[in-house]
């Protein structure tokens, strides 16, 4: 029966309570497992402590314990998990270890290293999708009388020049039959030195005033000649489509 007015001291496993015992190689340790735990229980309240990252190995010294190693270095299963991971190197008895053993914390809490890559992830996700929009690949067109006139309306939709492919085919086969490099060297534009040319048959002062920026500068380019004619058509007759003779 315990003396009065003292409490009952609290009984531990024979585990909890073993202690060391003199061995060969260097001083022992003599401290119950759970010694750190109750240490740092009595730490002030309010104080927290962010642990640093762990280490993957951890070398023993004087006045430590699993327990405390655990702690200190945010053990996932606590002291007896690093005693389990090290049971090769600490033998049966997890209060028996001497200063110098290397401990391995392979199980160390890794959500703070998860939480940083995670975020890291995000980072990254964030700083592709803030990256701009590849350009997208540029619109193939065959090298054809149909092909020269759709990339001509393209770019006349960019540039708010009117005009329909049945309008511009119309024109473009009774000034030229479709032929990009003719000319004509004998009507009254030839006659002062100012020849019509290609599909469209424009004369090179009206291919310099009406010329379409992007397009080629060469009036005997289909799609800057059709392009450039459309644009001096929309200016005068107010489109393509309604040319339906010399202009």
């Amino acid at each position: 029966m315990p003396a009065k007015g003292k409490h009952r001291r609290a009984r531990f496993s024979p585990l909890h309570r073993s202690i060391a015992f003199a061995g060969t190689g260097g001083a022992v340790l003599v401290l119950p497992v759970l010694g750190a735990t109750a240490a740092a229980a009595a730490a002030p309240a309010g104080t927290v402590t962010k642990p640093a990252a762990a280490p993957t190995t951890y070398v023993v010294t004087a006045g430590d314990s699993l327990a405390k190693i655990a702690q200190e270095h945010s053990v996932s299963g606590g002291w007896e998990s690093l005693y389990e991971n090290n049971r090769d190197v600490l033998g049966d008895n997890p209060g028996l270890i001497r200063p110098g053993l290397k401990l391995t914390l392979g199980t160390a809490d890794t959500a703070e290293p998860r939480q940083a890559a995670e975020r890291a992830d995000r980072s990254e996700r964030d700083s592709a999708s803030a990256q701009p929009a590849a350009a997208p690949a540029k619109k193939a067109y065959a090298d054809n009388l149909d092909g020269w006139i759709r990339e001509s309306l393209d770019i006349m939709a960019q540039h708010g020049i009117p005009g329909t492919y049945e309008g511009i085919h119309r024109n473009v086969m009774r000034e030229s039959s479709g032929n990009p490099l003719a000319i004509n060297n004998w009507d009254v534009n030839a006659a002062a030195g100012t020849p019509s040319k290609g599909l469209l048959q424009v004369i090179a002062p009206t291919f310099t005033a009406y010329h379409v920026p992007g397009t080629s500068l060469d009036s005997y380019d289909p799609v800057a000649n059709i392009t450039a004619a459309c644009n001096y058509a929309a200016d005068r007759y107010g489109s393509i489509d309604n040319v339906n003779g010399p202009y």
